[in-house]
């Protein structure tokens, strides 16, 4: 059985740093994109970042452009997303994603989600 698990939420004031992780069991990613996605209340679900298993095929959405950096240890079978100067219009519930065929921003091409952890930018 397939499971992402994430962690690394929390709640920190604007402009400090977190860091997430996405851990995944039961099949490896090493041929598949994996991504982050977050949901803010009352919205939908937006892209947050990808990335294939080249490193040239990386995806940020413009909102966190320059401040967040995805990564893979494929050897752990993990997905990282470092948060960078963070604001209030970052908090939200972040989500990994892994299995689409290629890197995408399109959630549906995900196969495989984790539960989400919170992330809270608050003063």
């Amino acid at each position: 059985q397939v499971q992402l698990v994430e962690s690394g939420g929390g709640l920190v004031q604007p402009g400090d740093s977190l860091k997430l992780s996405c851990a995944a069991s039961g099949r490896s990613f090493s041929t598949a994109a994996m991504g982050w996605f977050r949901q803010a209340p009352g919205k939908e679900r937006e892209f947050v970042s990808a990335i294939g298993w080249t490193v040239d095929q990386i995806y940020y959405a413009d909102s966190v452009k320059g401040r967040f950096t995805i990564s893979t240890d494929y050897a752990k079978n993990t997905v990282y997303l470092q948060m960078n100067s963070l604001k209030p219009e970052d908090t939200a519930v972040y989500s990994c994603a892994a299995g689409a065929p290629f890197c995408t921003f399109y959630r549906y091409s995900y196969s495989h989600w984790g539960q989400g952890t919170q992330v809270t930018v608050s003063s």
